[in-house]
């Protein structure tokens, strides 16, 4: 399987997701490769953290960027179980390239009115991108939700009635202070001691909802090399 982490807009929580679901699916036995297409890098600049601090990293990860994402996304898909690809906040070749061999699109989205435009925006280059690619299904998940506020629902009927190409996922992901605080330790959020039990919950529920993985409720906090 392969699925694009990918939106219209920066800083909605992309790398958090893709960094977090990594390690939940290596965790659980899948053989995964996480793809940095995002000029930030930020991906890629987590897990160097987490490598140079001795934290077990059991997934793989590889930059790459344009229009060859495509072909080397079919040369690499039949030696891994699931490719997750960290896309940049904007239109652009890399991501478009990556969507076309995509089985699913992931666009993360803060319960916010700009947020929310620009995924009608994207509704245009998901249709275009089907064009070439008529399987790919697209899901929003809301990211940075106020635990105790009602933005959520509120999103997810404008979503349903303005984002006609998208599906929205109720499971949605709280705005904690956990993943914040994990990225900076170069941890995944179930790694985090003491751990946050909604937050982890939170992670997992997405998790399990897109790919299926129900063992990853068993995974633990990854040990320092020696």
């Amino acid at each position: 399987m392969i699925l694009t982490i990918g939106s219209e807009k920066g800083g909605c929580g992309k790398s958090t997701l893709a960094t977090n679901f990594a390690f939940l699916l290596s965790a659980s036995g899948k053989k995964t490769l996480l793809v940095d297409a995002d000029p930030q890098k930020s991906s890629s600049d987590f897990v160097e953290n987490r490598e140079a601090l001795g934290l077990e990293t059991k997934w793989a990860t590889v930059a790459m960027g344009g229009s060859s994402i495509r072909q080397q996304l079919l040369k690499l898909r039949d030696s891994f179980d699931i490719i997750l690809i960290d896309c940049g906040g904007r239109d652009n070749v890399s991501q478009r390239s990556a969507l076309t061999v995509s089985d699913v699109l992931l666009t993360p989205l803060a319960p916010k009115s700009f947020d929310l435009w620009s995924l009608e925006k994207f509704c245009a280059v998901i249709s275009e991108v089907r064009s070439v690619n008529p399987s790919l299904k697209a899901f929003v998940a809301l990211n940075r939700v106020d635990p105790k506020g009602s933005d959520a629902s509120d999103a997810i009927n404008i979503i349903g009635e303005n984002a006609k190409e998208f599906i929205c996922i109720k499971n949605t992901i709280g705005n904690r202070k956990a993943f914040s605080n994990a990225v900076a330790l170069g941890l995944s959020v179930p790694e985090l001691r003491p751990q946050d039990i909604k937050a982890t919950a939170e992670i997992k529920a997405l998790c399990n909802y897109i790919f299926n993985i129900k063992d990853v409720n068993d995974v633990k906090k990854s040990k320092v090399k020696k």
